[in-house]
């Protein structure tokens, strides 16, 4: 079992941590085009191994996509990081060719390879990803929706005083600041409604934090977060690697579910050896089918840019 991790910075490095420490995998390629930079950050991991007790082995290369070959699994977190003030749309232009580039070199040495995306702006590069590459659908998935949820089951676990694991809810949509929708109707504490125990304004407050947490961070750190969303894209990696049939929402690619077609959007999915083997239907309510709608055509929109700037081809 190889799994590649293209990108060394700190969400590609954070992901190649946490997987390493699962020992999910005979060997972790950390690839990067900065000289040295990801055979220093795999050294040091490896550096670890005697504290924490794991036996996979990760190996760093530059631009060596050669040693890539026979991954069963990749995650691209390849491109440039939000800025204060950025959004992740703001990202298309610098981050379509990378990823484009990237996909390439990784089917050419590993054709029956599944891809996670997690560079900006995700839907985007998810849909660039599946049109240029040729690839079954559900051999591409977007990571998108499994940290949104994360982040919303943090701001309910804030405000109800629980454990987070005591938790069931998802986002879905769009992974963007305005076009992600947690749904705080239908979360629930250990099989209890979340609105059992919050009035109106306090779960306005916990939907509006949950959209805002990328860029609350990103104003905080100065850069794009690094630790949830590389234990978010590590998680799906193991379902995948593990045959585990967890369900998240992931950035899929939709052919009349949910009232959309040919776009990338966030919907809950069972991840397993498939990649994403089938996406799960919900009773949304007609706001929640209207926000729905709204998001997904702001990321049509998104994806528009690729044709116009010729990364696409109609």
């Amino acid at each position: 079992m190889k799994i590649t991790v293209v990108g060394a910075g700190a969400v590609g490095a954070t992901t190649a941590d946490n997987l390493v420490r699962r020992n999910i995998a005979e060997e972790i390629i950390l690839l990067d085009i900065k000289e040295g930079f990801a055979e220093g950050k795999a050294q040091d991991m490896m550096q670890t191994s005697a504290l924490l007790g794991f036996d996979s082995k990760i190996k760093g290369v530059t631009n060596d996509y050669l040693s890539t070959a026979g991954s069963e699994v990749a995650v691209i977190t390849s491109g440039i990081p939000r800025k204060p003030g950025m959004t992740r749309e703001e990202l298309i232009g610098t981050n379509a060719n990378i990823v484009k580039t990237v996909v390439d070199n990784l089917i050419k040495h590993s054709p029956d390879i599944i891809i996670l995306i997690v560079s900006n702006p995700m839907d985007t590069m998810t849909y660039l990803a599946l049109k240029s590459s040729g690839l079954p659908k559900n051999r591409i998935i977007g990571m998108g929706g499994a940290l949104d949820s994360a982040r919303f089951k943090y701001q309910l676990s804030d405000k109800l005083n629980a454990s987070a694991n005591d938790l069931n809810a998802i986002v879905i949509g769009g992974h963007g600041d305005t076009t992600m929708i947690p749904l705080i109707k239908h979360a629930t504490w250990n099989s209890v409604s979340v609105t059992d125990f919050l009035d109106e304004d306090e779960q306005a407050d916990i939907v509006k934090k949950t959209m805002v947490g990328g860029a609350t961070l990103t104003a905080l750190i100065g850069t794009s977060a690094w630790y949830a969303p590389g234990a978010a894209a590590a998680a799906m990696v193991e379902s995948i690697v593990k045959d585990q049939n967890r369900l998240f929402t992931a950035s899929v690619y939709l052919e009349g579910e949910y009232g959309q077609e040919d776009i990338n959007i966030g919907v809950p999915v069972i991840i397993n050896k498939k990649g994403w083997d089938k996406i799960v239907p919900m009773n949304l309510s007609a706001e929640e089918e209207d926000l729905f709608k709204a998001s997904a055509d702001a990321v049509r929109k998104m994806n528009q840019v690729l044709f116009d700037e010729g990364v696409l081809k109609k």
